[in-house]
């Protein structure tokens, strides 16, 4: 029996492998055929996208197949839910929640069929064919670093000569990379799981690869790697410097040529029973300066930001005489602004005060640090009279695991059982308890389970928002319960999580923006604020915010996000790790999910199409596709950090000025080493962000080298331009440091 699952497996995905190179070689032919109009067409242009999805559609789910009655069309579907496991592998995609949490799901399947048990196999198949109503069936796929040659968005790293009249690649070259990419990934996925279903693990590993694509000797290193990023992860008790170590570790052990280990931060600061105390307010020059001082002197301080905390004003003034920041107190004792802890260090009495709070603890009358729930209005508010019911509908239906159209759904209720609800609850008629369910879908506290509808009556299946099997395990803005409180307007919510963002941004990011001191900001109040802040955006209307306004918000949320990414899961040693930073750490917005990912290509990129990906982030039925950009935003590439040393500097910006600040933003980073000139050597030192995403900025590397030369210091723009127009650079691509930006 176990051999003759063996069979059918690898005859299974043999056979997907052979319907793609066919799809893959009919798009050759017809391409050839067209002669030289191939050659004009862009390299991700509209002909090629719509034969990529189709090829696409070809490792999809075949969820609406197994929807039908009819036996044959059954068994086809079969045999496409193989092909989708293949297409999860190549494609940088998460597997569904059911499969995903079980990483003995292909041993479970043997032994069911061992077993011979056609009820638990039958369970089994349902519940692996779960539905996820806020997403699509195969989420969105996830740019993890690792590059494959043949099927980059614009040629691989290019030391060539460019010439301005070279034609763009053909779709004839990207299909035969399409078909060899799918080969070599069906390939392992089939390895893979023939060994897991032996019993033999991953100790026989093959075909392993590197970041790069290059192919890793040191079988045992690699999977000494996978142990730690596999590992279960530790919400309780975290400490980012272990997080930090063990990135280190994990880089020595896998020797990786382009990227230093992570150092291990700054030294730590001096040990002091004293509190210092510091009055700031965003966009205060000073304040920024007297930070870096106390941080050169290895000094911890409490900062409290009266924009933040405006009600510390009265407190400041009664123990100074004045509102005017900053300003610095050692214990009681006022020190004042920045002049005086200058003078104070010349002289030699900074060491004595010092000394002071090193055995002195702080008195009564040391002002206090703040509390986050200080000043916070994100927890204040009208009580909304509609979560109130829901909250009772709750408590009163049933909710329990259920089967709907051949497939079983996790903690779902029936239409009817709500009406029944309503209608005694409420006091409504039957057609108007049906109207009154369907004003509390749509604020989003339920939603079908398909979304076929937003109610009616019968036995549909509905769940409520916070029993959403993926916002249960991967969403973290989200309690478990229903809010009671009125939403708020988002605009309202982002002009507080702008806020801060700026206080955390200026306290706990060094000068240049490309540092951050993840230890102090993981444990300050303006984060604990943010964490309660973030919360108020499950049920928010989302729909209508103008382009500046989308721009500005998902951006600092974006930067934000990836910040309590890194808090909750560490900093990721590899593909696979950022795979799940980018892809499985997600937000509820709207009442829908939104990973790292889902924003940047989804939302940012206007629906397009990861690096090195064959599938876009939003299908054509997702709602969250509405909220998407209508067209690429190229200078968020020069915004958007995840915490990278290779990555731009973190700031925030505002709805008003994001055109100047993305603009400012695209200046510095390229400024400052994203492209570099080499006169004598007539060559061009990339960043390969310039790389991956090059389609937002042209369709061919002349044009993206054109483009950016846009943001260049004018001189160097005139060299560079000189260069091409001579046919005579040379483009390289800098290797990207993935090391935390500590």
């Amino acid at each position: 029996m176990e051999n003759q699952h063996l069979l059918e497996t690898k005859e299974a995905s043999s056979h997907a492998v052979e319907k793609l190179q066919v799809d893959a070689s009919a798009i050759q032919n017809e391409d050839l055929d067209k002669g030289a109009k191939a050659q004009d067409i862009g390299h991700d242009g509209p002909e090629f996208d719509s034969k990529l999805d189709d090829i696409s559609d070809a490792i999809k789910d075949g969820k609406d197949g197994r929807s039908k009655s009819d036996t044959d069309e059954d068994v086809e579907t079969k045999s496409e839910i193989k092909v989708n496991n293949v297409g999860q592998e190549y494609s940088g995609e998460p597997k569904n929640e059911e499969t995903n949490l079980d990483g003995n799901s292909g041993q479970n399947d043997l032994a069911k069929e061992e077993d011979g048990s056609r009820d638990k196999e039958s369970t089994h198949t349902d519940r692996k064919e779960d539905e996820i109503p806020s997403e699509d069936n195969n989420l969105e796929p996830v740019f993890d670093g690792t590059e494959v040659p043949g099927l980059e968005v614009i040629r691989s790293t290019s030391t060539r000569r460019l010439d301005g009249d070279q034609d763009s690649p053909g779709v004839v070259e990207k299909a035969v990379a399409l078909k060899n990419f799918v080969r070599e990934k069906s390939a392992v996925a089939v390895s893979t799981m023939l060994r897991r279903l032996s019993g033999k693990g991953d100790e026989a590993s093959v075909g392993n690869f590197d970041d790069e694509g290059k192919d890793v000797s040191n079988i045992s290193e690699v999977n000494e790697a996978k142990l730690v990023s596999e590992k279960p992860v530790e919400k309780s008790a975290w400490n980012p410097l272990n997080y930090i170590k063990k990135s280190s570790d994990v880089d020595a052990e896998n020797k990786t040529e382009q990227r230093d280990s992570i150092t291990d931060g700054p030294l730590p600061p001096l040990a002091i029973k004293g509190r210092i105390i510091m009055y700031t307010k965003l966009g205060c020059q000073e304040s920024s300066e007297i930070r870096l001082f106390l941080r050169t002197k290895r000094l911890r301080f409490v900062e409290i930001n009266i924009d933040i905390y405006p009600s510390r004003k009265m407190e400041l003034e009664k123990m100074s005489g004045s509102t005017s920041v900053p300003k610095v107190f050692f214990n009681e004792i006022f020190i004042g602004g920045l002049n005086e802890l200058t003078i104070l260090d010349e002289s030699g009495q900074l060491s004595e005060k010092i000394d002071f709070l090193t055995t002195e603890a702080p008195l009564f009358e040391t002002p206090s640090p703040p509390s986050s729930e200080e000043d916070d209005i994100s927890s204040s508010g009208a009580i909304d009279e509609l979560a109130l019911i829901v909250l009772k509908m709750k408590e009163s239906i049933t909710v329990k695991d259920r089967l709907y159209k051949m497939r079983r759904f996790t903690n779902c209720f029936l239409g009817s059982d709500a009406l029944d609800f309503l209608s005694e609850d409420q006091y409504l008629e039957r057609q108007e308890a049906v109207e009154f369910a369907r004003k509390l879908a749509s604020k989003l506290f339920f939603r079908h389970v398909l979304d076929e509808n937003l109610f009616e009556d019968g036995n549909h299946v509905y769940r409520f928002l916070d029993d959403d099997p993926i916002v249960v395990s991967q969403c973290h803005n989200i309690r478990r319960g229903i809010i009671t409180i009125t939403p708020k307007p988002l605009a309202e919510i982002a002009s507080r999580l702008r806020f801060l963002a700026s206080a955390m941004f200026e306290a706990y990011a060094f000068e240049d923006g490309c540092r951050v001191d993840y230890t102090s900001l993981h444990g300050s109040e303006e984060f604990a604020r943010y964490l309660r802040t973030v919360e108020e955006l499950q049920r928010v209307e989302i729909w209508d915010l103008s382009r500046e306004e989308k721009l500005a918000f998902f951006i600092n949320l974006y930067n934000m996000m990836a910040i309590h990414a890194i808090l909750i899961l560490g900093h990721p040693d590899g593909s696979l790790e950022r795979r799940k930073l980018f892809g499985e750490f997600k937000y509820v917005i709207g009442g829908s999910t939104y990973s790292l990912s889902a924003i940047q290509n989804g939302i940012l990129r206007g629906n397009q199409r990861p690096p090195y990906n064959l599938k876009k982030p939003f299908g054509s039925k997702d709602k969250r596709s509405k909220v998407a950009l209508p067209y690429p935003e190229p200078l968020i590439h020069f915004a958007l950090v995840c915490g990278t040393r290779s990555g731009p500097a973190l700031r925030c910006y505002s709805p008003g000025k994001i055109d100047e600040e993305l603009l400012d933003a695209a200046r510095k980073f390229l400024r400052s080493g994203g492209l570099v000139i080499d006169l004598a050597a007539k060559a061009a030192y990339a960043s390969k962000i310039l790389k991956w995403y090059s389609i937002d900025f042209g369709k061919s590397e002349v044009e993206v080298i054109k483009h950016v030369s846009n943001y260049l210091d004018p001189a160097d723009s005139e060299i560079l331009l000189d260069l091409l127009a001579s046919s005579e650079l040379k483009v390289t691509y800098q290797p990207y440091d993935w090391g935390l930006n500590w």
